[in-house]
């Protein structure tokens, strides 16, 4: 596709692109409540889901001190135990850590690797360091660095977030491709003068009809395909 030829460094959304981040919480729920229907898990996989947005909303707007992602989740995983009704220290922990341990797309291994062959390929996520070191290794990822929205305090769309990317480059923003599931995601990223690539998974942020991405593209292959055929 002409309009990522000139690409020189790839950027990698993690959570929702890489990998499956709302099956991997479901089945650290489903763990922790091997009894509950789908239903009653669904429902407590949204009770994650919005507490964890809420809560890096919050930090965005400047309401609450920033805080990584796992001091989140583990607010996530009580208010999750509140809601179900079981308090086993040990079993709240576990599930807790639920977001080191997140099952990759069945593309993802081997696109990573691929592309890894021919281009510098960074890894920006709002996960933090810690989760996404095991995460990397739970999931056999493949980067060459992993970037945490932790080294500045910060979670996307904040645009400090993606200029840490842009720096760690090392080259025009305008040659360092963002690829995510989310189009939130994206128009954050070439609001810093990023090129975009919109990968469609199952789910995620489809794009609007105003939305102008620099490709888009229904799997990975596709994706490392057309970077790479040049």
């Amino acid at each position: 596709m002409a309009g990522i030829c000139d690409i020189e460094v790839v950027v990698f959304d993690v959570l929702g692109t890489l990998v499956d981040e709302a099956s991997g919480v479901r089945a650290a729920l489903r763990d922790a409540l091997p009894a509950a229907d789908d239903a009653a898990l669904d429902e407590l996989l949204t009770v994650w889901q919005q507490h964890v947005e809420f809560e890096q909303q919050r930090i965005g707007q400047g309401h609450r001190a920033y805080v990584n992602s796992e001091i989140i989740d583990g607010a996530a995983a009580r208010r999750v135990a509140d809601r179900a009704g079981f308090a086993d220290p040990a079993t709240i922990a576990q599930l807790a850590t639920a977001g080191r341990r997140l099952p990759a797309w069945s593309d993802s291994v081997a696109g990573l690797e691929r592309l890894a062959q021919q281009f510098p390929v960074l890894a920006l996520s709002n996960a933090s360091r810690a989760a996404l070191l095991r995460l990397a290794a739970h999931a056999g990822l493949r980067w060459h660095q992993a970037l945490s929205a932790e080294t500045v305090l910060a979670y996307k769309p904040a645009p400090e977030v993606y200029e840490l990317a842009i720096a760690t480059a090392g080259c025009p923003a305008e040659r360092v491709l963002m690829v995510a599931a989310h189009s939130w995601d994206l128009r954050a990223a070439q609001a810093t003068g990023m090129r975009t690539a919109y990968l469609q998974r199952p789910v995620g942020d489809p794009p609007t009809s105003s939305d102008i991405f620099d490709g888009r593209f229904d799997g990975l292959d596709e994706l490392v395909t057309a970077l790479t055929a040049r």
